[in-house]
């Protein structure tokens, strides 16, 4: 009753005309009662229980959560057929998930598929297919209709011999997950238009991402000094300096290249190899022993020979004089171009 009071003046206030709010002075007649709510127009009286006169502190007692629904039977069994398989074949399942957990939504029949036609038609050992799967998990969850452009890319387009593929694909497994369309095909062309023409020797770069890994380690070595020119160069003496980290490779070896060693970079230009080299294990001791003596070697003669070689070059500099570099003894037995 007290609501259907309560709307009823609600409703009645609504009704109300505007000029009952512009002039409060001015007295205003009462307005039949509105029907913009009929069925609140009219009061009624329902019938309400009584209350009782004693208050109830007894709480109700919560209900219990329902258990969750058991997964259904089928569900459960493709989990244990496929970790009894690859258990089969030597690939924990377990460790597999943790990795990859899409292989989780893989069929059976797909999985089965692919390690059929990897270790059957292509001609891959179990111990060979497994190291893939450790290496890229990715492998195990494509479709063999996925793969196969992958082996027809490789022989038509890189030009990799038959009897390399599996070299091929043993040193980067990431090949076989990646995409020829969107990732393998690009980045070939990249690599041919900036002059590297045997891409076959550089196989492990097709899986690279051209503008998120090659194009900013171009940018890298043209912020520090480089030409666009000069920086393609580099590259195409030694490619896999696209492998090789900004943060943790080239950054720190650079800075201790221009601030320790004092080099300049036309030496860097000649010598891009010297990326390739620890920092603290080769650079750096061998750098501070030609400061102890007092002798300065070119990069490839000071990181590039032996041990034995250095100390014997080291040696024989500490009583004689370097040669010139037009010297037919200068850099003897080190080719810069190869490492």
């Amino acid at each position: 009753m007290q609501e259907t009071q309560i709307l009823s003046s609600i409703s009645n206030t609504r009704a109300l005309p505007t000029s009952t709010f512009s002039n409060p002075s001015r007295p205003q007649l009462p307005t039949p009662p509105s029907h913009d709510f009929p069925s609140l127009s009219h009061p009624r009286n329902p019938r309400f229980p009584t209350l009782s006169t004693k208050t109830n502190t007894t709480l109700p007692h919560p209900h219990p959560h329902p258990h969750p629904h058991p997964k259904p039977a089928s569900s459960s069994s493709d989990f244990e057929e496929k970790m009894l398989y690859l258990d089969s074949i030597g690939i924990d399942f377990l460790s597999l998930i943790d990795d990859h957990p899409p292989i989780l939504s893989s069929p059976l029949s797909e999985i089965k598929s692919t390690v059929d036609f990897v270790t059957s038609t292509a001609g891959f050992t179990a111990v060979e297919f497994r190291r893939i799967v450790g290496m890229c998990p990715e492998v195990l969850s494509s479709r063999v209709s996925e793969i196969v452009p992958v082996f027809t890319f490789l022989i038509r387009e890189a030009r990799v011999n038959g009897s390399d593929l599996k070299r091929v694909i043993n040193r980067r497994p990431r090949l076989l997950a990646s995409s020829v369309r969107n990732r393998l095909r690009p980045t070939l062309y990249f690599l041919q238009s900036i002059g590297i023409a045997e891409v076959d020797k550089h196989t492990n770069l097709l899986s690279c991402s051209v503008e998120e890994k090659l194009l900013p380690r171009i940018e890298y070595l043209e912020k520090i000094g480089f030409s666009h020119r000069d920086s393609l160069s580099m590259f195409r003496r030694f490619p896999q300096l696209f492998c090789y980290s900004i943060k943790d490779n080239f950054e720190p070896k650079f800075d201790y290249f221009v601030v320790e060693m004092g080099r300049d970079l036309k030496e860097l230009k000649e010598f891009p190899q010297y990326f390739s080299f620890s920092l603290e294990k080769r650079i750096k001791p061998r750098h501070q022993s030609c400061v102890e003596k007092g002798v300065c070697f070119p990069l490839p003669i000071l990181l590039k020979t032996s041990n034995a070689q250095f100390r014997d070059r080291l040696e024989i500099c500490c009583n004689t004089s370097l040669p010139f570099k037009s010297s037919p003894l200068w850099c003897t037995d080190c080719d810069i171009h190869s490492i």
